[in-house]
């Protein structure tokens, strides 16, 4: 076993517990390394008397934490993540399969989160409204004040980013002062233990949060039903998002779900820059973002020369083992994952796409892959292909690209490469999406900023740290005399 591999069994065991209390070790959970199958660490499988537990300890805790003992701990945190950062990094690319400049930026993205969390933390989110603004109003002023919830928020995260999705919920509520039972991927756990581990360390105190690994076929109804639950926070699959919309009944919802984003290439674009875009936005995190480029419109006087630079930037990258530092893109998730990315590239080759480079599988490695001449109904185009796929579809005006792109069931996010203004504004106002951004990939944000998509990406309400912030708080008002 290599010295990157961690032996089973391994997972810190302060994470391992619910605010002190055991939980059943009899059933476990392998955690594999998604390059060679191989076990690299056991978590446990909660049973739903550990889940009850788990939302027992948090409801019988009343947070009394400070703004500034929330923004020490949520620093702290950063602080020791800085200082483990290489360690972390292995772990989620052990995990995940991810290359490890991609666990790396990971590592980096969580500790923007914690500190934009921590100084969020300190701001007075209050207004205040007079009450003599009409002939009827009186000398009075009335103030708002924002309170953690009641209840417990229930988070579920995908396995895309092991620690990234996580954070992205817990330090949020940390900065709320709020109570936290997570659910990570039974796929990739490990980074969420750390996490929570690293919280603890910094003075976080454990009922506020709580991890639990298990079967979602086991518990996850009860962790969206249970009577102490306020708030579900979900990001992963449409199809689980829509089964969690009608089964927690009259509990907050903020889902944030697939995306199938395009980049969209107009005449007049710096050609190479739009290339550029493309390659990274494709393949970073080996394509396994909502966010990532998973279909390129290309207006068809340029789209020969955009298709050859592509497939130059594709080939110019290093796929295989994700511990070599050269390498950038490792694994998917799992060989079935691999499976279905070269299933449904196969398919568009038979209805006439062009393979260009790619469609190589070994397992869960599955190549970087270029498709030119796509049509818009085929599936690698019309469905989210969560994996290292680039589909170019052509088009021949702004009114094609508008339609295409807005002929998906997704709306999350885009990426638009011109230097018109007109046609700018156009498709800001046109594009049925929640974010557009010009000459940048379509997951460019800022972990301040709102993100979150419309249509079968989400129900329109945002996330980002301080969107996160205001949906797990509860705003009173109050007046007094003027």
């Amino acid at each position: 076993m290599s010295q990157a591999m961690l032996k089973p069994g391994t997972v810190h065991k302060e994470a391992l517990r619910i605010a002190g209390e055991k939980i059943h070790r009899d059933r476990t959970i392998e955690v594999t390394y998604p390059y060679t199958g191989e076990v690299i660490a056991t978590v446990p499988k909660a049973t739903l008397e550990d889940v009850r537990l788990a939302y027992r300890i948090a409801r019988d805790y009343k947070p009394t934490l400070t703004r500034y003992e929330r923004y020490r701990i949520l620093m702290r945190a950063g602080e020791i993540i800085a200082s483990r950062l290489d360690e972390i990094s292995r772990v989620i690319t052990m995990e995940s399969g991810l290359s490890r400049k991609d666990s790396l930026y990971e590592v980096g993205r969580a500790s923007d989160v914690l500190l934009f969390a921590a100084n969020q933390a300190l701001v007075d989110d209050g207004q205040v409204f007079s009450c003599d603004l009409t002939h009827h109003g009186k000398s009075r002023k009335v103030y708002t004040l924002r309170e953690p919830l009641q209840g417990v928020i229930t988070a579920i995260t995908p396995f895309n980013h092991p620690l990234n999705q996580v954070i992205h919920k817990v330090a949020p509520s940390v900065a709320t002062n709020n109570r936290m039972v997570l659910k990570p991927s039974e796929k990739t756990p490990l980074a969420a233990f750390l996490l929570a581990d690293i919280l603890y360390e910094a003075g976080l105190p454990p009922p506020m949060l709580s991890v639990v690994t298990g079967d979602p076929r086991e518990i996850a109804d009860e962790m969206l039903t249970h009577a102490d639950v306020d708030l579900v926070t979900f990001t992963g699959g449409v199809a689980i998002g829509k089964y969690i919309a009608g089964k927690a009944v009259y509990k907050r919802q903020i889902l944030e779900l697939g995306g199938n984003d395009p980049i969209i290439v107009m005449d007049d674009a710096d050609i190479e820059e739009a290339a550029t875009l493309a390659a990274s936005g494709s393949y970073k995190n080996s394509g396994q973002r909502c966010t990532a480029i998973k279909r390129m419109l290309v207006q068809e006087s340029v789209a020969d020369r955009f298709v050859e630079l592509l497939v130059e930037k594709t080939r110019a990258l290093k796929h295989g083992d994700p511990m070599d530092p050269a390498t950038d893109v490792g694994t998917v998730i799992d060989e079935a994952a691999a499976r279905h990315f070269e299933a449904v590239v196969n398919e568009a080759i038979a209805a006439g796409a062009r393979l260009l480079h790619g469609n190589v599988r070994d397992g869960a490695s599955y190549s970087p892959t270029v498709l030119d001449r796509v049509s818009p109904e085929m599936t690698v185009a019309k469905h989210e292909t969560f994996g290292p796929v680039s589909p170019v579809i052509r088009f021949k005006t702004i009114e094609d690209a508008i339609r295409i792109s807005n002929g998906t069931a997704y709306g999350l996010s885009s990426s638009i490469c011109t230097n018109r203004l007109d046609d700018i504004t156009r498709f800001i106002r046109e594009l049925n999406v929640g974010s557009v951004n010009v000459r940048e990939v379509p997951g460019y944000r800022l972990e301040l900023t709102p993100f979150g998509g419309i249509k079968d990406s989400g129900l329109g309400y945002k996330e980002g740290v301080l969107e996160a912030m205001k949906s797990f708080t509860n705003t009173k008002t109050y007046s007094l005399p003027w």
